[in-house]
């Protein structure tokens, strides 16, 4: 199934969504189509590629913090590639260990291979001697839904 972009009213871009969801959308006249596939219709509907909301949907939320932590955002800001060797990444690794307070946060974790976290145990990359590659950042929902 093909993707439908939703614009909100004021025509900024809120998401993605599907078509079944879209249609469902222009049925219950919360949104309206802004470009369709010509010729192509669900009943009396056109295939909507863009369709846009009739009313304002407010999104402070988008401005304010990034999305929350998650060990799939880990893998997916780093491109499932191991901060300290470079290798293919199926796990994830607190700088600060667990067992010294470290915290499920953006910047205390990044992603590791299974062969670099048993290494790096229990300690610390400057502890364990194995400096990471890059320095773990804080995605925002600008970056987030590049990904």
């Amino acid at each position: 199934m093909s993707v439908v972009l939703v614009l909100n009213a004021d025509f900024g871009p809120l998401h993605r969504v599907s078509v079944r969801h879209a249609i469902r959308m222009l049925f219950r006249q919360v949104a309206v189509v802004e470009e369709a596939h010509p010729d192509a219709h669900i009943g009396v509907f056109p295939i909507p590629t863009v369709v846009r909301l009739v009313s304002y949907v407010v999104t402070r939320w988008r401005q304010s913090r990034g999305p929350g932590w998650s060990r799939a955002g880990v893998l997916n800001r780093d491109s499932r590639r191991c901060a300290y060797c470079g290798g293919a990444a199926s796990t994830i690794d607190h700088v600060l260990p667990r067992s010294r307070g470290g915290l499920n946060t953006w910047l205390n974790t990044v992603a590791a291979c299974g062969r670099c976290n048993q290494r790096k145990g229990d300690r610390t990359p400057a502890e364990a001697r194995m400096p990471l590659n890059w320095t773990p950042t804080a995605p925002t929902w600008v970056s987030a839904a590049s990904l």
